[in-house]
């Protein structure tokens, strides 16, 4: 691995587009938490420190409205987040442990095709499919919705993670008598479980950013923070929007990272 990062770097040039991506990248990021401080009601020019505007996001005139709209997200992240790794968890299993069988490689498609296909064109299909079997838009519709495309993020760590399992485990304990769900739950599932806590803690992050196919779902009546930080950006960026921007930004650079560092160490040489 090393030699073939010497080699890229080795690449005229390689350097300073790199720095070029992270730049247009991050720069962006980094203003906006900047200018989260900024003590003038100005988002361009520079009044000193402060941290008003944190305080204004929980205690503000918009305040209540943003903590309806954040209760929302979280919540249906962490619904939508339980039941895409239940079923991503699953998913993996039949995929890795199931041998072949007629339509594998179309099931791995499917799964796959949420990462594979644009988002707009996900939240329009999303949206007319509702329309055309009744169902009425609001909390469930962006529920339902959820859970779908967070299901192949929560797949991928947890399949990465249990192809570097060896199946002799299971059959040692179902060869000492362990039916095939002890098996499961007190062998697999324990080296299992860095791939599952991670896959799970992107799919929560994931369901709980998402502006696209929330704003498309969602109906009247009913925002998360995502489509409420719209709304309220649609009327003049403020100094407070920014604050909550940064907000959300610093939980989901701890979420990532989290689940980065957890499926990094669950599959260090010899775990398994």
């Amino acid at each position: 691995m090393s030699t073939a990062s010497a080699r890229i770097r080795a690449y005229p040039g390689f350097g300073i587009v790199a720095l070029l991506c992270l730049v247009l990248l991050y720069a962006p990021l980094l203003v906006v938490m900047v200018y989260s401080f900024n003590d003038s009601t100005s988002i361009t020019q520079w009044g000193g420190f402060s941290l008003r505007w944190y305080k204004e996001v929980f205690t503000g005139v918009e305040a209540a409205k943003f903590k309806v709209a954040a209760w929302n997200s979280i919540s249906i992240a962490l619904m939508a987040t339980i039941a895409a790794t239940t079923i991503a968890t699953s998913a993996a299993i039949g995929m890795t442990r199931g041998g072949l069988w007629r339509g594998k490689a179309a099931s791995f498609a499917l799964i796959n095709l949420p990462i594979m296909v644009p988002e707009i064109v996900t939240a329009v299909a999303t949206l007319i499919f509702f329309s055309a079997i009744g169902f009425k838009t609001g909390y469930l519709s962006i529920l339902l919705a959820h859970i779908v495309f967070c299901i192949p993020f929560a797949y991928l760590p947890i399949a990465a993670r249990l192809q570097g399992i060896n199946s002799s485990f299971e059959e040692a304990a179902i060869d000492l008598y362990a039916t095939r769900w002890q098996a499961f739950r007190y062998v697999l599932l324990p080296i299992l479980l860095p791939g599952v806590i991670s896959g799970a803690l992107l799919a929560f992050i994931i369901s709980l950013d998402d502006f696209i196919i929330t704003n498309f779902v969602k109906g009247a009546g009913i925002e998360t923070l995502p489509t409420a930080i719209f709304g309220a950006v649609k009327q003049g960026i403020k100094p407070n929007i920014m604050a909550i921007s940064s907000l959300m930004l610093l939980v989901s650079v701890v979420f990532v990272t989290v689940s980065w560092w957890i499926g990094r160490t669950g599959n260090k040489p010899g775990d398994t």
